[in-house]
This record gives structure tokens, sequence and C-alpha cells, in this order.
């Protein structure tokens, strides 16, 4: 069976990481994600993985060894994964998708989920350092940002979209649907 390689874009709490978890349990995927190496570095210098701190790394790293160095480093993990589904988390910029398109077996899914809803869940989560304590309007703000403004143009170039304002069945059943139609 050929890889198949399903790259989640979404804005800030759209569920990616939620459909990546069902995927590894479901169908024993590996994963990768772009914030893996910008983690990795944050964590070997000491400093707070906060999402601006992930953001200030990702733009040094672009600026100085091309805007798409993330994507490169992500493509090779996929290839080198033995496994056959492989989950993308956190494709954000087109040159992201311009370096996965071309490896074979490559499906892009957006989610997309209301603001409030996103915010919500993202407290709850408090995934980063902080985002526990954001307020509405501060979590808005984080949606702003520089490696977040690429977002809603690679979202509208997904081949799949699944509305994610709904609870896990709802969310289950669309997954399930486009497995279908990948496996086919």
């Amino acid at each position: 069976m050929a890889k198949i390689i399903i790259g989640f874009v979404g804005q800030l709490s759209s569920g990616k990481d939620v459909c990546k978890k069902y995927l590894m349990e479901k169908y024993g995927a590996d994963s990768t994600r772009f914030s893996n190496v910008l983690r990795d570095i944050l964590n070997r210098l000491y400093q707070p993985i906060t999402r601006e701190n992930m953001q200030d790394v990702s733009l040094d790293l672009r600026n100085r060894f091309g805007s798409d160095i993330l994507a490169r480093v992500v493509a090779q993990d996929i290839r080198n994964s033995q496994t056959e589904i492989m989950i993308v988390d956190g494709v954000r910029r087109l040159d992201d998708i311009d370096c996965l398109k071309d490896l074979p077996g490559f499906y892009l899914i957006s989610l997309e989920v209301e603001p409030k809803t996103r915010y919500e869940r993202a407290v709850l989560r408090n995934e980063n350092v902080g985002d526990a304590e954001k307020t509405y309007e501060q979590f808005l703000i984080d949606g702003e940002r520089e490696a977040e403004k690429e977002i809603p143009t690679v979202m509208a170039a997904a081949k799949y979209h699944i509305n994610n304002n709904g609870g896990f069945d709802e969310l289950y059943a669309q997954l399930e649907k486009i497995m279908t139609e990948i496996n086919k």
C-alpha cells in the first residue's frame, strides 16, 4: 500500500491535534508537526514554549534558511517514517503545501471552527505557557500574528473541509468519510 500523508490546516485550536490522535489510534498513523522543530530548539535553549517564542524562532529560521525550511524538515520526517499513514499537524503557509504537495499520497484537510469555540478549547487545553489565562481578545490577537496570516488561504487550498463546531462524534464521522474516500 502506498503511503497516505494527511496534512491538517486550521486556525488556533481548531482540532488538528484531536484529528491526529484519532487517526493514530484508529489507523496506527505516525505524525509530525511543524512546531516540533521549534519546540526542540526552545527546549534546548531552555526557553519557555510560548506561541510568541515559537513564532520568533520560526521567523528567524525561515529568514536564514529559506521560507520552506520547516516544510523540508517535515517532508524528510515523512520520508523517514515507516508507517503507511503519516499525519502532518499545523500546515500554515503556502510554502508548506508547495513542498508537501509533491509527496505522493498527500491530502490537505482544513478544519473550520467558530472563533469563540476555538478560544474555549484553547483555554481548556492549555497547550502553551499562558494559554489558560488568555482573554478572548488576546486569543484573537494571537490569531493575527505572522504565523497565522496565511492559514485562511491555505485552508481554501485544501481538498477536504471539516466543520468542527460540533462534538467528537460529528468530527470523527467526517474524518471517516474522508478516509474512506482517500482509501478508494
